[in-house]
């Protein structure tokens, strides 16, 4: 399956499941936008990781919380690439409070998780149009579809996404566009610092959200394939939807957690 010709924007693409996204969207030749906020390092990583697949790739920095930040990055993209035919909404913030969370905390998460996919969503429309198609990708969670003993704003901000994308897919179908959503369980991203987290946890919030992963020990479910999910599988459901081969499929939510929720 190539995607040879196509121009992707990947947000949160310095680390975790949106490096691997970017990464793997240049491997099957598409040009990738790598946007990042808090990543640098992560950020160099992921265009030295497309260069060596021999891919096409540059880095942009937006905090996906403030619009103009947004609008300065899609014009970037088009600027370079000449358009933009796929956005993968993938930046996140988790803090892993319980019901702990003040106000700040509550608006950090809900602009960054719902209203930077809703804007960033506005964003690329124009293009997309223009070319009479398009491909807009929302990584959500499985925290959208049942609840848990954990981060309730956070799983507020993903069930706001499934309705996102079923009301972008309505309205956008008349122009081409199709608008999905990829429903992961838990992913290892690996060992990470408060800095290079996805989704990211700002410094100041990292202690109190280490005493919650302490005080739920067992937060990790079963996993009925044998393991965990991985940045690569999320990647590979990203480049089939980005495909033209799913012409038919628009306002879908796939879950992908190895059965972890049938237990």
């Amino acid at each position: 399956m190539t995607l040879e010709g196509k121009i992707a924007l990947v947000t949160g693409a310095g680390t975790g499941i949106g490096q691997g996204v970017a990464v793997e969207l240049a491997r099957r030749k598409a040009r990738v936008a790598v946007s990042y906020n808090a990543s640098d390092a992560g950020a160099r990583e992921t265009l030295r990781r497309i260069e060596e697949a021999g891919g096409e790739g540059f880095a942009v920095r937006a905090n996906v919380a403030d619009r103009d930040a947004i609008r300065a990055m899609v014009r970037a993209v088009a600027d370079r690439f000449g358009g933009i035919d796929i956005l993968v909404n993938n930046a996140a913030l988790q803090l892993n409070f319980n019901f702990e969370h003040d106000d700040d905390a509550y608006d950090r998460i809900m602009n960054v998780n719902l209203k930077g996919y809703w804007q960033c969503i506005q964003a690329v429309v124009p293009y997309m149009k223009r070319h009479g198609r398009g491909r807009i990708i929302n990584i959500s969670s499985v925290h959208g579809k049942r609840p848990t003993d954990f981060d309730t704003v956070y799983a507020m901000s993903k069930g706001g996404i499934k309705m996102l994308t079923r009301e972008s897919a309505i309205e956008l179908a008349k122009y081409g566009i199709t608008v999905n959503a990829i429903e992961p369980g838990a992913v290892d991203v690996g060992r990470q610092g408060t800095k290079e987290t996805k989704p990211f946890v700002p410094p100041e919030y990292a202690e109190q959200a280490e005493r919650m992963r302490r005080r739920n020990p067992d937060i990790r479910r079963k996993f009925p394939v044998g393991r965990s999910g991985r940045p690569a599988d999320v990647a590979s459901l990203v480049c089939y939807i980005a495909s033209d081969e799913t012409d038919f499929m628009t306002g879908a939510a796939i879950r992908l957690d190895g059965g972890s929720m049938l237990l």
